[in-house]
Order: structure tokens, then C-alpha cells, then sequence
């Protein structure tokens, strides 16, 4: 794996390279030398040497911060990640909350079976028929597909995501907007979900989950938009009924509904 370390347009990780956006570039924080740390540190775990492309002085600084690192010593996420500022209001990532966003279909069988279940469990395929796959577009390696992946509580990749699936293309500006379907979200503490036996840090997601995760232990808010009320009629457990919340999507786009429900779960739900 190639990490680049540089000024993009988005951190992601595409076909085999890790983009690695920095909020104030050239300068580079400790929890962005802990991510991309957490990043080598997980690909080298998955047998996939890391490359680093980068200006000298990060190079430098990334040598001199590995000791901390090595230590043990975990700087906590700040109230804001930077390193992403597409969210019109926020500019960037709000580190309180955590989402997994699912299909209507998906988000029906989740709360019937009263788990989150990383795609091997979810579809009982193994990992490699799974990496195989043409919806696979990032060429994401097999041990990806043993995770449940969260993003986070203000983000709009999980919709898109849903999106992307449900039309087998990418969403353009109509898909986004006036045509947009929002997703079932999941919401999860960043701080608790943390503390989960399975939890993994990859250093591009917040915190992803080997194999499953309880809903009932873990979940703080399940969102349903409204006009899924009735199809999710009798497949929500009596131990979750507290925590599901529909909303009506009255949003201009994508964007908007992500605002929406994300400070719904901050202001409304404690």
C-alpha cells in the first residue's frame, strides 16, 4: 500500500493508495501521525507493506512521533476533524457520534436480527469472493469485507453509499438533491463503541468492528425516515423501541437531511 501525504480534495483510500488529506498542510497534527500510524499499523497486520510519499519535514516528524506512538499513548479525537471540509456547516467531521447507514431492506434485516454484521456474515460469502466483486469499484483487499464500518454521526458517505447501491451507479447532482432517498442510520457513542472488544483502527475510518456489534449493548439512536414506518411494523425488537426515531425528510438534498438527523441525535436523544 502507497500512503500520500499531501493537499486533496478528500482523504480516501482508492485502488491500493491512502490519500492522506491534512487540515493545515504542510503542518501535521498528532492525531493525523496517529492515523496514519494506526493505518501502517493495520495493513502490516494484513500482510501489505506501506509506502510513505511525503515532503521531508512530515517524514521527519512521523520518525520522531513513532516512539509515542509504539508506547501505547492515544491522543484522543478532537471535537472537529478538518481534514474534510465538504459538510456545509460544520466544515468538517464532529467526533461525538458514529453511523452506519443501511438500505430499507438492510436496515429491516438488522433490527429483525438485532446485529450490525460486517458483509462476510451479512451475505455468507467469504472475503475473497467479496473483494471479487464488481461493486467492489476501490479494490478494497478481502479483510475490508470483515468489518462493520462506521463514519462519522455528520457524514454523508453512508447515504451516498446506499445511494450508489440502489442505482449501480455513481449518484450524480439529481440523486443527491430531489431524487435523494435517505438511508436507515445507526448511531453508536465514538468514545463508547470504542471500548469495543472487536474495535479496530485503520486510520481511515473512525472505528470499525470485527464480525458484529449488539445493538442491543452499543446502538444510542436508530433513524428511520418516516415514510418507512410501516414496513419496519413488527421487526423492531421491545428492547430497541426506545431508541428508534423517525424523521421526515423535508431536506433539499443530501447534505441538509445529514444535518438534520445528525443534530437530532446530538440535541434531542441523551
Amino acid at each position: 500500500m502507497k500512503i500520500k501525504i499531501g493537499e486533496f480534495d478528500f482523504l480516501e483510500t482508492w485502488d491500493g493508495v491512502f490519500y492522506k488529506k491534512l487540515s493545515h498542510y504542510p503542518s501535521i497534527t498528532e492525531w493525523e501521525m496517529q492515523s496514519i500510524f494506526d493505518f501502517i499499523k493495520y495493513e502490516e497486520t494484513n500482510g501489505r507493506e506501506c509506502k510513505i510519499e511525503a515532503d521531508e519535514e512530515i517524514i521527519t516528524r512521523l520518525k520522531n512521533y513513532k516512539g509515542i506512538y509504539d508506547s501505547g499513548n492515544r491522543v484522543p479525537a478532537p471535537t472537529v476533524i478538518t481534514e474534510c471540509r465538504t459538510c456545509p456547516k460544520y466544515k468538517g467531521c464532529m467526533t461525538d457520534f458514529v453511523c452506519h447507514t443501511a438500505s430499507l431492506e438492510n436496515g429491516i434485516k438488522i433490527l429483525d436480527c438485532g446485529k450490525l454484521l460486517s458483509a462476510v456474515q451479512a451475505r455468507n460469502k467469504n472475503a475473497e469472493e467479496l473483494a471479487k466483486e464488481k461493486r467492489n469499484a476501490a479494490k478494497d483487499p478481502a479483510d475490508y469485507f470483515d468489518y462493520v464500518m462506521f463514519a462519522w454521526g455528520n457524514c454523508q458517505a453512508g447515504d451516498r453509499l446506499v445511494m450508489e447501491r440502489k442505482l449501480g451507479r455513481f449518484p450524480d447532482e439529481k440523486d443527491l438533491s430531489t431524487a435523494f432517498t435517505p438511508g436507515i442510520r445507526f448511531f453508536f457513542d465514538y468514545k463508547k463503541l470504542c471500548s469495543h472488544p472487536d474495535a479496530v483502527f485503520d486510520g481511515v475510518l473512525p472505528v470499525k468492528i470485527k464480525n458484529e456489534v449488539s445493538l442491543k449493548d452499543w446502538v444510542h439512536a436508530i433513524i428511520i425516515p418516516d415514510i418507512y414506518k410501516k414496513d419496519f411494523e413488527g421487526y423492531i425488537p421491545q428492547e430497541l423501541r426506545r431508541k428508534v426515531f423517525y424523521l421526515e425528510n423535508n431536506c433539499k438534498d443530501i447534505w441538509a437531511w445529514s444535518e438534520k438527523v445528525y443534530e437530532f441525535v446530538r440535541e434531542k436523544i441523551k
